[in-house]
C-alpha cells in the first residue's frame, strides 16, 4: 500500500475534519505511487485544493499534538532567557510561552524525545510540546537575526568603507553625505542593539587608535564593539544631527535629545538623552535610554523594607512638606519619584512636575519639560507652579540656590514638594541645603524625609549557590543585623537566564531619614552631619550598608555586590 501508517492517519484526520471524502481517501489509498514524505502534502494541495495549514493541522492531530502557528508569535528579548537562541535554532525549536511550572515549546520534529528531556533538565520546567512547521520557525529566526545581528553586518560595511580614504561630512548642509550611508545604519543599530539588551546608557568613546562603544547593563559597562578611529567624527556628527545639535561645534559640551521613532522603522518608542563632550582623542557621546513604553513599578517592588515602606508611605500622604531623594546618577531616584506619585495620584489632587527630561508619562500628571536655552529652568517653573494652585509639586533636581530657596518656601506654604539632590547619604542633605544658602530653621521646618538610595544587582535565583559565611563576612553581617545564617553567592558558570553573569536585574537599597523633634532641634542648633546621623539611627534609620546586608540576608543579592556598592559603616 502506498499510504503508510502515518500517511493513512493524516488522511483519516482530513476526512474526520471534513476536508476529504471517503471516496477521495479510497482513491489515495489505491494510488500505486509512493506518497511518503512531502509528496502527500504536495498532492493534497495541488489535486485536492487543500491549504498548507489544513494539511498541517491534520498532521498535528494525527501525531496527537496541538498545532501552533509560529507566524503569529511575537518575539522579545525575554524569549531566549531560558533557552539560548543558538541552541533553539540548532534544534529547530522555539519557546513560545510559560504558564507557572510549564514551558511551552514549539517543535519542528515532535519525535525528538531526547531533546525534550534535555530542555527540561536545562530549564527545570515541565515542557509542553507544540507542533510547528519548520519553515515558520526558520523564518522567525531569520527575522531575529536581522534585528539583533544587523550590527555585525553594518560593522563589516563600515570596516570596508573606512579602509578607503576618510568619508567627509558636509558640515555646511548639516547632513551626512550619501557615501556614509553605513554611518546612518551604524548609529541606528547601536541604539537598537543596546535597547534590546537592556542597556541604560550607551558610551561612545574615542581612543588613540580606535573608537569603543560600551553599554551599561545592570550598572556595569560591557564593551560592545571596536571601530576604526576614522569612524568617530562621522558617527558623532550623525548622533548630533539626530538630536538637532550644532555639528560644527566640537570644542564645547552639548546636550540634546533623540526621539528615536523618527529614525527607525522598528516599533521602538524610546527617547535618548544625549550628552557630548570634547575629550583628548576626539568627541565622546553618552546616551541615556528613556523607554517611553516602560511603566512605573509599585513602591513595594522597588526594594523598600517593610519598615521603610510604611514610613515612606506615611510621608507621601502628608499635605505639605519636602521629601528629597539623593544618590548618584542611575541610582533609581526617578523611578521611586514616579512610583510615589503614581500611588498618591487621584482625581482630587493637582500634581505639577518640572523635569529635565520627562522620563515617564503618567496619566493625570501635568508635566513640564525644561528648556534652559529659552530661560525655562527649575526655578522659573517653580515660580509659575505656585500661581497654579497645585497640591503636589515634583522638581526634577535642586541644582542651585534659587531653586532650593523656592522649593523650601513652597514646602512651607501648604504644598507637598518632592525632588532630588546629589549627596552620598541622607544626613549630608542638610548641610548641602545650607551650603546653597537655605537657612537651617527653614530646612528643619520643611523637611519631611530624605531617602538616600542605590541599586545593587540581583543574584540570579536560577543558578545562585547557598553557603554559610565565615570570618570577616560573618562579622560584618552579625554586626549590622545581629543575625547569622546561610546567604547566596553567584555561580561562576552562570546560566542561560542570566547570560552567564550570575546576576539578573537590580533592586534598590534605601537609607530613609524621617524628620523627628530631636532632628529638628539638632538641625536648628547647627549640629554636624555625624551628630544628625547618630540621632537618625537612634530614631530607627537603617543605613545604606545595613539595608544592603538586609538584601543579602533575604537572598536578593550577594555580599560581594553589597560591599562593592556601599562600604561598611564606620
Amino acid at each position: 500500500m502506498p499510504l503508510g501508517k502515518i500517511q493513512l492517519q493524516i488522511v483519516a484526520k482530513l476526512v474526520q475534519l471534513g476536508r476529504l471524502t471517503h471516496d477521495q481517501m479510497s482513491a489515495l489509498a489505491a494510488r500505486p505511487d509512493d506518497l511518503s514524505g512531502d509528496v502527500l502534502d504536495k498532492l493534497l494541495q495541488q489535486e485536492f485544493k487543500l491549504t498548507a495549514w489544513q494539511c498541517f493541522v491534520a498532521k498535528a492531530q494525527a501525531f496527537n499534538l496541538s498545532p501552533f502557528n509560529v507566524t503569529r508569535c511575537s518575539l522579545s528579548p525575554q524569549t531566549f532567557e531560558r533557552l539560548p537562541r543558538e541552541y533553539c535554532q540548532r534544534n529547530s525549536i522555539l519557546p513560545v510561552g510559560q504558564i507557572g511550572p510549564l514551558l511551552l515549546v514549539a517543535f519542528a520534529n515532535p519525535f525528538a524525545v531526547g531533546l525534550l528531556g534535555e530542555i527540561e533538565s536545562m530549564t527545570g520546567k515541565t515542557v509542553i510540546r507544540l507542533f510547528a512547521r519548520e519553515r515558520d520557525i526558520l523564518d522567525k529566526f531569520a527575522k531575529v537575526t536581522e534585528q539583533t545581528s544587523g550590527l555585525s553586518e553594518v560593522v563589516i560595511k563600515i570596516g570596508a568603507a573606512y579602509d578607503e580614504p576618510v568619508l567627509e561630512l558636509d558640515v555646511r548642509k548639516g547632513e551626512v553625505s550619501e557615501e556614509s550611508g553605513p554611518i546612518i545604519q551604524l548609529a541606528n543599530r547601536i541604539i537598537e542593539e543596546a535597547y534590546l539588551s537592556g542597556t541604560s546608557d550607551i558610551h561612545v568613546e574615542p581612543q588613540e587608535k580606535e573608537l569603543i562603544v560600551r553599554n551599561r547593563i545592570d550598572g556595569v559597562c560591557h564593551e560592545q564593539l571596536r571601530l576604526p578611529k576614522k569612524v568617530g567624527p562621522a558617527l558623532v556628527a550623525r548622533l548630533k544631527i539626530m538630536c538637532n545639535l550644532d555639528i560644527s561645534e566640537r570644542r564645547l559640551p552639548q546636550d540634546g535629545r533623540i526621539i528615536f521613532k523618527q529614525f527607525t522603522k522598528k516599533n521602538l518608542d524610546i527617547d535618548l538623552r544625549v550628552s557630548t563632550a570634547p575629550l583628548n582623542h576626539g568627541e565622546g557621546v553618552v546616551m541615556r535610554i528613556l523607554d517611553k513604553q516602560k511603566t512605573t513599578l509599585p513602591l513595594a517592588a522597588l526594594g523598600f523594607s517593610d519598615e521603610n515602606l510604611a514610613k515612606y508611605r506615611a510621608c507621601i500622604q502628608q499635605p505639605y512638606g519636602m521629601i528629597l531623594h539623593c544618590g548618584p546618577t542611575g541610582s533609581g531616584k526617578s523611578m521611586t519619584l514616579y512610583s510615589a506619585l503614581n500611588e498618591i495620584n487621584t482625581p482630587d489632587i493637582v500634581i505639577r512636575t518640572a523635569e529635565d527630561p520627562i522620563e515617564y508619562t503618567l496619566p493625570g500628571l501635568n508635566q513640564m519639560q525644561m528648556h534652559r536655552q529659552i530661560g525655562l529652568t527649575f526655578a522659573t517653573a517653580l515660580r509659575s507652579f505656585l500661581r497654579q494652585d497645585p497640591d503636589i509639586i515634583l522638581v526634577g533636581e535642586i541644582r542651585d540656590r534659587e531653586t532650593a530657596g523656592i522649593a523650601v518656601e513652597a514646602a512651607l506654604t501648604g504644598h507637598l514638594l518632592i525632588s532630588t539632590l546629589h549627596t552620598n547619604d541622607a544626613p549630608t542633605t542638610v548641610s548641602r541645603l545650607t551650603e546653597m544658602g537655605v537657612e537651617r530653621f527653614m530646612v528643619s521646618s520643611s523637611l519631611l524625609a530624605v531617602c538616600a538610595q542605590r541599586l545593587v544587582r540581583r543574584v540570579c535565583k536560577h543558578c545562585r549557590v547557598a553557603y554559610t559565611p565565615e570570618g570577616r563576612e560573618r562579622h560584618l553581617i552579625e554586626r549590622a543585623l545581629g543575625w547569622h545564617g546561610s546567604i547566596f553567592r553567584i555561580n561562576p558558570a552562570g546560566c542561560p537566564k542570566c547570560g552567564g553573569s550570575g546576576y539578573k536585574g537590580r533592586v534598590g537599597i534605601h537609607e530613609l531619614m524621617v524628620s523627628s523633634p530631636e532632628l529638628v532641634e539638632a538641625i536648628n542648633q547647627e549640629a554636624d552631619t555625624a551628630v544628625l546621623k547618630k540621632i537618625a539611627r537612634q530614631g530607627g534609620m537603617r543605613t545604606l550598608h545595613e539595608d544592603s546586608l538586609l538584601k543579602v540576608k533575604e537572598g536578593l543579592t550577594t555580599l560581594a555586590e553589597a560591599l562593592a556598592q556601599v562600604p561598611p559603616d564606620l
